[in-house]
């Protein structure tokens, strides 16, 4: 834990901190055990902290927010991840 505080210290771009913020702590606390709820409250808490709106993860999109995170996790690949939460607060944004 304490290297996840020192990288969300260290990261000075919101947008970076939010996505790397969410999946580490998702990553060093699987959802087996409970914390997804408490990840997602971290991910907004890093968001309204640069000025970005609260954002929920619809259930409807659950299957795709999660294939996400596992991208991420199993092929080290963030892209899917970042996609989707850019896609939830454009989709914020028109409503």
């Amino acid at each position: 834990m304490p290297a996840f505080f020192d990288l969300l210290e260290a990261e000075t771009q919101t947008q970076v901190k939010v996505v790397l913020g969410h999946f580490m702590f998702v990553y060093i606390h699987p959802y087996m055990d409970g914390n997804g709820r408490m990840g997602r409250f971290l991910m907004n808490a890093m968001m309204a902290s640069g000025g970005y709106p609260w954002t929920i993860i619809p259930v409807e999109k659950r299957s795709e927010y999660m294939s996400a995170l596992e991208a991420a996790s199993v092929e080290q690949d963030i892209q899917a991840f970042t996609d989707f939460l850019a896609l939830l607060l454009e989709e914020q944004d028109q409503v």
